[in-house]
Parts: C-alpha cells; sequence; structure tokens
C-alpha cells in the first residue's frame, strides 16, 4: 500500500496549495462565503455535483445497489430531474436574490425570526451530519484500505478545515473542481473495466433475466421482499419525491449564490444534472457486475456489511497498481466536497445573519470587512474541530447502517424543517407563521414514529414516515393560505418584493463589476495540467500495455480539461484587453 499512500498524501497535498493560494480572493464576507457571486458555470457546475455526493455514494448506496439491483437509481433520477427543473426554471431565479447565505433568503421571506431558527438549527444538524459522513468514510477505509481509523478522521477533516479556511468559498468551489476532475475519469475507468470484465453490456443485461438475480434486480420490489419493504413501490414513490424536492428546495439554493449571474446559475445546474446522469450509470454498474460475478469474494471479504465495501472491491481487483490509490482518493474527494461546503455554509450564516443580529441587540457597531474575515476563518476552524470531534466519539461504539442513516435524519428531522420553506418560494400568499405552523404539523408523524417505535415496538419504515410528513406538510401549507389576507400591509409588500426580486435579472457590471473569469480559468487551467503531470508519473508502475491505457486515459482526460481551460484564459484575456481599449474608464480586472 506504500504507493497508495503516497498518492493520497499528494492529492492531500495539492489541496492544501489550492487553498491557501484562492486565499488571495478574499477581500470582504462576500468573496469568502460566495465567491464574491463572481463563479462561472462550468467550476460552480462541477462544485454542485460535488458537494451533492459523498463517500455514502460509494459504499452505502454502491451496497443497495449490490443487493437490489437498478431500484436505488430512482435518488439518483430524481437528482437529475430536480437538477434539470433548476437549470430550466428556478436557478436564475434563487440567484436573482441576491443573497449571501440561504438565511438571507429566509430574511427576506419570513423575517428575522425564521432566519434566526434556522441558523441554530443548522448549527446544530450540520456538524452532526457532516462527522456522520467523516465516520462513514473513515470505518470504509480504515476496514477495506488497511487505514488506521482515527487517523484517516484527523487527517481528511483536517484538510478540509485547513483549505476552507484559507480560501473561503474559492477554495471549496476550486477544490471541488480538482476533486470532480480526479473523480470522474477514474469511476469512468473503473465502469469500462468492470464491462469488459463481464463480457460488455450485452452480457451485463442478460443477467438481468437470470433466475438467480431476476427477482432481487427487478426495478419495483415485492412487499416484504426486502427489510422494512425497501425498494417497493412506496418506498420509490415517496425517495423520488423527497429527493426531487430537496433539489428544488430552499436549502439548495446556496449552490447557485456563487454563480455570476442567472444565466450562469441556470446553465451550472445543466452541467450538475448532465454529470449527475452520467454518474447514476457509472457509480453503480461496477457494484451490480460484483454481485452477479464476484458475490461470493464480497462476502469474504472480512468486513461487516460486505456489500458496503462493493465498490471497493472490484477497485481492488480491477485498477492496476498504482490507480487504486487514485480511486481511495476519489472517495475521500466525495466526503470532503459535502464537508466543506457545509463548513463554507455554515460559517456564512455566522458571519452573515447571527453575529450581526446580535451585535445589534447589544447595540454594538457592525464589523469591518478585515475583521468579518477573521471571524469568519475562526468559526470555520471551530466548527471543522467540531465535526472532527463528533467523528471520533462516534468512531468509539456504535455501528452505521450507511443507506439508511441519511434517509433516518431526513425524515425524521431534515423534510420536516425544510419543506415549509419549499412553499415559500412557490406560494406567495402565506402568512408569517406559516413556517411555524408547518413546521410544527411536519414535526408531529416524525414525533409520532419515535413513539410508536419506543412505546409499542412498531417502528414505522422510514417511507411510510416520509409519506406522512409529505400529508402533514400539504394540510398545513392549506390551512395556512386563507389567512394571508389578515397579513399586516408590511408583509405583503415584503413578500411581493421577494418574487420581485427573484424575477429581476441581475446586471453584473452594476451589481458586482468586478470579474475573475481569468483568474479562474488560469489557475484550473494549470492546476490540471500540474496534476496530470504528477499522474504520469504512474507510468513506471504499469507492467502490461492496458495498465499503460489506464494510466494513459487518466492522464489524458485532465490534460484534455486543463489545455480547453488554459485555451479560455487566452481568450477571456484578449477579450478583457479588447474591452478595456474601448472602455477606458473601466476598471474591472
Amino acid at each position: 500500500m506504500t504507493t497508495e499512500y503516497i498518492t493520497v498524501a499528494v492529492y492531500l497535498t495539492i489541496l492544501l496549495v489550492i487553498g491557501a493560494v484562492m486565499g488571495r480572493f478574499n477581500r470582504n464576507l462576500s468573496d469568502y462565503v460566495r465567491g464574491g457571486a463572481q463563479g462561472v458555470w462550468w467550476l460552480v457546475g462541477v462544485s454542485i455535483l460535488m458537494s451533492g455526493i459523498s463517500a455514502f455514494t460509494f459504499t452505502g448506496n454502491a451496497s443497495a445497489a449490490f443487493d437490489a439491483g437498478p431500484s436505488m437509481l430512482v435518488i439518483y433520477l430524481a437528482n437529475v430531474l430536480g437538477l434539470s427543473a433548476a437549470g430550466l426554471v428556478l436557478a436564475h431565479r434563487f440567484r436573482r436574490t441576491r443573497a449571501h447565505t440561504v438565511p438571507d433568503i429566509m430574511r427576506s421571506r419570513f423575517g428575522p425570526s425564521v432566519e434566526q431558527f434556522n441558523v441554530y438549527v443548522g448549527l446544530v444538524l450540520g456538524p452532526f451530519g457532516a462527522a456522520i459522513q467523516l465516520w462513514a468514510l473513515a470505518v470504509f477505509a480504515s476496514s477495506v484500505f488497511s487505514l488506521p481509523l482515527h487517523a484517516t478522521i484527523i487527517a481528511i477533516g483536517g484538510v478540509v478545515v485547513f483549505y476552507s479556511t484559507t480560501g473561503g468559498k474559492w477554495a471549496v468551489m476550486a477544490t471541488d473542481f480538482v476533486q470532480g476532475m480526479i473523480m470522474i475519469p477514474i469511476t469512468l475507468l473503473l465502469c469500462y473495466l468492470a464491462l469488459v470484465k463481464i463480457g460488455g453490456i450485452g452480457s451485463f443485461l442478460g443477467y438481468f433475466t437470470d433466475p438467480a438475480f431476476a427477482n432481487d434486480f427487478k426495478f419495483v420490489k415485492d412487499s416484504g421482499q426486502f427489510a422494512d419493504n425497501k425498494f417497493a413501490l412506496q418506498w420509490i414513490v415517496v425517495i423520488f419525491c423527497m429527493q426531487f424536492f430537496g433539489q428544488i428546495g430552499i436549502g439548495g439554493t446556496h449552490r447557485f449564490l456563487s454563480a455570476k449571474d442567472g444565466k450562469e446559475a441556470s446553465k451550472a445546474a445543466w452541467l450538475a444534472a448532465a454529470l449527475m446522469a452520467v454518474g447514476t450509470i457509472v457509480w453503480f454498474l461496477p457494484p451490480m457486475v460484483a454481485r452477479f460475478i464476484y458475490a461470493d469474494q464480497v462476502a469474504a471479504m472480512g468486513v461487516d456489511n460486505p456489500s458496503n465495501a462493493s465498490y471497493a472491491f472490484m477497485a481492488i481487483t480491477l485498477l492496476p497498481k498504482g490507480l487504486l490509490g487514485i480511486m481511495i482518493a476519489a472517495m475521500f474527494s466525495a466526503t470532503m466536497s459535502s464537508m466543506d461546503t457545509g463548513l463554507n455554509n455554515q460559517s456564512g450564516a455566522i458571519m452573515r445573519n447571527l453575529v450581526p443580529r446580535l451585535r445589534g441587540v447589544l447595540g454594538m457597531e457592525p464589523l469591518s470587512d478585515r475583521a468579518n474575515l477573521f471571524w469568519a476563518k475562526l468559526a470555520t476552524v471551530l466548527l471543522g474541530m467540531l465535526v472532527i470531534s463528533y467523528s471520533l466519539l462516534m468512531s468509539s461504539g456504535g455501528e452505521i447502517v450507511l443507506f439508511d442513516a441519511y434517509f433516518i435524519i431526513a425524515s425524521v428531522v431534515g423534510l420536516p424543517i425544510s419543506l415549509p420553506l419549499l412553499a415559500a418560494l412557490y406560494i406567495k400568499r402565506l402568512p408569517k407563521w406559516s413556517y411555524f405552523f408547518t413546521t410544527a404539523m411536519c414535526l408531529i408523524p416524525s414525533a409520532w414514529s419515535i413513539i410508536q417505535g419506543k412505546l409499542y415496538d412498531n417502528p414505522w419504515t422510514i417511507q411510510e414516515r416520509i409519506m406522512w410528513v409529505f400529508i402533514f406538510f400539504i394540510v398545513g401549507t392549506l390551512i395556512s393560505m386563507p389567512f394571508y389576507r389578515r397579513s399586516s400591509e408590511a408583509y405583503k409588500k415584503q413578500a411581493t418584493e421577494f418574487f420581485k426580486r427573484m424575477r429581476t435579472p441581475i446586471d453584473f457590471e452594476k451589481e458586482i463589476g468586478v470579474t475573475r473569469d481569468y483568474d479562474q480559468l488560469n489557475l484550473m487551467g494549470n492546476t490540471c495540467l500540474i496534476a496530470a503531470t504528477l499522474l504520469s508519473s504512474l507510468f513506471i508502475l504499469v507492467r502490461a500495455w492496458w495498465e499503460a491505457g489506464c494510466v494513459a486515459f487518466l492522464v489524458g482526460f485532465v490534460v484534455v480539461v486543463g489545455l480547453l481551460l488554459r485555451h479560455g484564459a487566452s481568450r477571456e484575456k484578449r477579450r478583457f484587453k479588447a474591452y478595456q481599449a474601448t472602455h477606458p474608464e473601466s476598471d474591472s480586472a
């Protein structure tokens, strides 16, 4: 494993360097929490993709693909359709809110009470969710790749905290892009090798009609076929709705706030949707192949819940020497890209929405740009330490059920809190108190499901809980709507202004002014070429022509992306010089 350790160490070092370099872009809190709203579509789009996946993609969800075939793909189909809806009609509206953070949008829509409530809830749930992801990745890496558990938690967490602190949102987007440029080609390569191993697409599809697999691999499972009726029709419908609404709800708006304008936000959403669609096939074909031809070997791996390791088994079995380290780095990337986004969002909410409110109550003056940056960085460090601490505590006992963990947390707390905000984005005629009323309604089935399980030993399934949360949400919203006409004129005016703002296009030159298109193209292009140079060192490890072909594909993919970005940087530089020649008064750079 020496080669793999070196590969991962070099990869983590690159991320640290990127964080340090991107720190020079930060001049104020807007730069730190939303990249100054200057992000170009391709950078924002890849960042959206990477922040939307985690270690669960290659562990818990891969386990579901191993056990149940294509049924779990409904999760990613919902993601693709949700991102497509964002690209078609929503992303540009989200960007036009002109918000720095998601709580900004909540304040504009409902006022400070909803804003503050969600900031505090986010501070409680955010680090806990990130800690679960970090713990899951560390447990997986420790059992499959023989990496030390606690050291893995501290190392990965420490790297994410460092570059998120030094570079802010710019570092988050830049590292997400680099992580994507590693993850995409290595997962494409493993998918291809898995297809070759099984004999091609025709042979792969033939297994779906094999009596040994046909029942488990049909899309809609029979009731009772899997524990808690997972993958049955009700599960598919409910999980699809939850994922889809999660993509178009207010919780996902932060992904588009860093784009330059509405047009760039829409293009970023379309790019993320396209990449997610490709990933839906690429990420989950290998564990299905593992079920078809390697089921006994996966079962004999000697790890808890072997199906969680089905994707890693395929990587260990099929990838040539040296590329396993790249795959480990790619799997690290999935969790790191979710964690860094969470840290940046939480620190932004603290400094943008919590601290100013507290200082106003105490009669203190607003902080300067320099002070805001300092305290935002300190908040990121403290939040990161909290995430790492939670993860270390979790590693001291218990066992995580990877595939179910996300849906349990989302259905008990996340969904009841987020659904009322979903309605607020699309329904104007909601009274100011409707958010708290509808949230309370949504929490009724969550609370009852817990009581049902504890007192009567008859717990609801995840899909039953989610279904009833949706029902109570609809009822709560319908009850609230008629009371809008009794709202104050000031609140009605606030609601009108909120929806008017989302319909008003952004004038980038007037509202932002300074562009960083060239910087993004140039820096990411150079980083890709440097990464490709480092990857080419893997050629010294190849022992056969097909191994050389694998390395060549990986290097070539990153080189092509790097050259395209460098070409774009050259064009942007020429365009900017021409603009300066005709607009000498402009100070844009």
